[in-house]
């Protein structure tokens, strides 16, 4: 009789973690820094990708008026930040939700939920008519999240026009 291995410990499910906290993040701060790389090189990993084929993008961008950077932990000021994401202003009346990454250790926690929903609440706060923003065909997760939270398919707009693997998506976000 073969003996019976030990099963790994079961993942905690979100409603028994600490909740998320939602803080206001630098794009400066190392630890928001590391979560942007990390996102790029797993995204250049997921569609064999390189930096010449890759938007260019300067975090620094996050500062600006109308722009709103957001990262989530569990825990107090100590805790390490496991997500982030934010609002890149287009105009007076669009913002592109950019850079949402939740470290794949944390995953299926509610994370990227609790963020984008207070990124919506700032999208409103600063007074936008709409969020757009652009994910990959294969990132499931994330087309499952933005479907969830309303929003819908668009023609692929700017950088990602003719890029046959990007999904344009749209959140009117009313009054």
């Amino acid at each position: 009789m073969t003996p019976e291995l030990p099963r790994p410990p079961a993942a905690p499910r979100p409603e028994d973690l600490p909740p998320a906290v939602i803080v206001d993040a630098a794009p400066d701060d190392p630890r928001v820094a590391g979560l942007m790389n990390a996102q790029q090189r797993e995204l250049r990993a997921l569609y064999q990708d390189t930096d010449e084929r890759t938007e260019p993008f300067n975090p620094m961008v996050l500062t600006g008026p109308g722009c709103v950077l957001l990262a989530a932990r569990r825990g107090d000021d100590r805790a390490p930040l496991l997500a982030c994401g934010a609002l890149k202003r287009w105009d007076a009346q669009s913002a592109e939700v950019k850079r949402m990454y939740t470290l794949p250790q944390v995953r299926g926690q509610g994370l990227a939920r609790a963020l984008l929903e207070e990124l919506i609440v700032r999208g409103r706060r600063e007074g936008y008519a709409r969020l757009v923003l652009e994910t990959g065909d294969q990132q499931e997760a994330a087309l499952a999240l933005y479907t969830r939270a309303g929003f819908r398919r668009i023609p692929n707009f700017g950088y990602y026009e003719g890029v046959e693997n990007s999904l344009c998506f749209e959140l009117p976000l009313g009054s």
